[in-house]
């Protein structure tokens, strides 16, 4: 394992802090370690990590908080939420405020390595440069997505989606009229361990169409197929 990854545990619990410390360091990660919100706060702003190992219950800032604002700003971090709150609502929660993934305490420690690690995989692997493809740039509905440089543009003018927005985006693009529910596109766009967590999706479509819909509560591009799940409109004769 690369000893270049730099984590950032934010845990108010010495004894757990110090045993998922322990564990990732023997993985070879770089770990700082904080206990409070504002401290956590204090590390992003002066660091660039590769991922966050977050609580949710902290003192000063909770994790939800340290979450949504890592979410609003401009590089993308990849996010695991470690918590003692085990109800689906939060986990829902925690999902949509742009954690990649949650474990719930109490957990085994070869778990949460074994997760860092897979999300550390996903990310990477999201990172390297693709080859050129026939798809790698899609025009559709006044879009134009491009995957190499992850970038969209509607009517000429650039828009800004997280990267979980452009991984839905681009997978409807290169799928127009085909219908997924709800589990499908999690599977294909989220990947891992989030089988439940379908309601989510319904909270990054909305993000989406806020984004690229004139009329986000009548979608012309991305549509829903009532009690089943959404597809991508069909490509205009225009963008052929």
């Amino acid at each position: 394992m690369s000893s270049t990854k730099h984590l950032l545990l934010v845990e108010d619990d010495p004894d757990i802090a110090k045993l998922l410390a322990d564990n990732l360091l023997e993985e070879g990660y770089r770990v700082d370690s904080v206990a409070d919100g504002h401290a956590a706060l204090a590390a992003i702003a002066g660091n660039r990590y590769d991922l966050l190992l977050l609580d949710v219950m902290l003192p000063g800032v909770d994790g939800l908080e340290i979450c949504r604002r890592v979410r609003a700003g401009p590089v993308y971090t990849p996010i695991i939420i470690v918590s003692s709150k085990s109800s689906d609502v939060q986990r829902v929660v925690g999902l949509e405020m742009g954690a990649d993934d949650y474990i719930i305490k109490p957990f085994a420690l070869a778990e949460v390595v074994a997760r860092v690690r897979a999300l550390l995989r996903r990310v990477a692997a999201l990172s390297e440069p693709v080859a050129v493809q026939a798809d790698a740039v899609l025009v559709a509905h006044g879009l134009r997505i491009d995957a190499q440089s992850r970038s969209v543009a509607l009517d000429g003018q650039p828009v800004a989606l997280t990267a979980r927005e452009f991984d839905l985006l681009h997978f409807f693009a290169r799928h127009p009229g085909r219908m997924f529910t709800r589990l499908e596109l999690l599977n294909q766009v989220w990947g891992y361990n989030h089988d439940g967590y379908e309601h989510t999706v319904n909270s990054h479509i909305n993000r989406l169409r806020a984004k690229i819909e004139a009329d986000p509560a009548n979608p012309a591009r991305i549509l829903t197929v009532w009690g089943v799940g959404y597809k991508f409109a069909e490509a205009d004769a225009a963008d052929a």
